[in-house]
């Protein structure tokens, strides 16, 4: 209850600040053919993140429909989307996916979600640390929130890169810790599933560096959609600019709030405000996000209730 109070007073306060007849306007030039730009783009995102996983499936031995996959993946996006968090609560859903409708064992499912997800962050991370990198040197945000924001995004990004590293060595540290912490009822699991991990590494290494190449192809996409979306709705930002705007939107999602509802859109009204812009165009493009977002969630949560038989409780 207290997360959507949090959620509400933010809402409240960026709309409360904003001219909304501005923010109607911005979105009313908004053009049928730049619409549909933007939906092919992000189609493209979608489909080689999707490939992400569908490459370390077939890496571990499993070879999937992968419009099947990219199914699963949208569902698992609308799990963690409306789920409180920061962007996380979706990988059960595809290990669950995976093992029903395709039969991969679960073990082998446990290890390519892992394994995407590993990737996930270590490329999320890494862009995080860059884009504060360059606000850090233009000053952008001010010094101070600047330098607390690099200590963050450099502790989040230590745990996926040391884990990496350590199944490339053949370790299995999930497995030892909950050795050592003696919780012995998902050791064999664990133990499983890093095993598989171990091997893929260690036997067919191009399909976990191929993973990685393509999580970057869909970062230079999602940079090119960010860049799109800022032109069409007349904001002409520096490489600067837009690199600390799509990072103050990637920091709200981090926060424990369900889709990063309210943090999304302060963040961006917040930023563009420190760079002399009408914050009539940040929430305009928060909502422009917000409308992809919820759209893509809503279908993943459909396809997850066909294909599990989700009985959704109607008021």
């Amino acid at each position: 209850m207290g997360i959507w109070v949090v959620a509400g007073l933010l809402l409240w306060l960026v709309v409360r600040s904003v001219p909304l007849a501005a923010v109607g306007r911005t979105l009313a030039g908004l053009q049928g053919w730049q619409l549909a730009v933007l939906v092919l783009l992000n189609g493209l995102v979608l489909v080689l993140l999707n490939g992400r996983w569908w490459l370390l499936l077939r890496g571990l031995g499993y070879e999937l429909s992968f419009a099947a996959l990219l199914g699963h993946r949208l569902a698992a996006f609308g799990v963690s989307y409306f789920t409180p968090g920061p962007h996380f609560g979706g990988e059960p859903v595809q290990v669950l996916l995976v093992e029903r409708q395709h039969g991969v064992p679960r073990s082998g499912a446990i290890a390519a979600v892992s394994l995407d997800k590993t990737v996930e962050l270590l490329l999320n991370f890494g862009f995080l640390a860059f884009g504060v990198a360059m606000v850090l040197q233009a000053g952008l945000l001010g010094e101070t929130v600047g330098l607390v924001t690099a200590v963050w995004v450099l502790l989040l990004l230590l745990p996926p890169t040391l884990y990496l590293w350590l199944i490339w060595r053949g370790r299995q540290p999930i497995t030892w810790l909950l050795q050592a912490v003696k919780f012995g009822r998902w050791v064999t699991a664990v133990a499983h599933s890093e095993s598989q991990m171990n091997t893929l590494c260690q036997q067919n290494p191009s399909a976990l560096l191929g993973a990685v190449a393509i999580s970057a192809l869909g970062w230079a996409l999602m940079i090119a959609e960010f860049y799109l979306m800022v032109s069409f709705l007349g904001i002409s930002l520096t490489l600067v600019q837009l690199i600390t705007l799509l990072t103050a939107a990637r920091v709200a999602y981090l926060l424990p709030l369900p889709g990063g509802l309210g943090t999304l859109e302060a963040s961006q009204v917040w930023a563009l405000g420190l760079m002399g812009f009408n914050p009539a165009a940040g929430l305009s493009l928060s909502l422009l996000i917000r409308l992809r977002d919820v759209s893509l969630g809503l279908l993943g949560l459909w396809w997850m209730g066909q294909r599990l038989n989700v009985v959704w409780i109607r008021p």
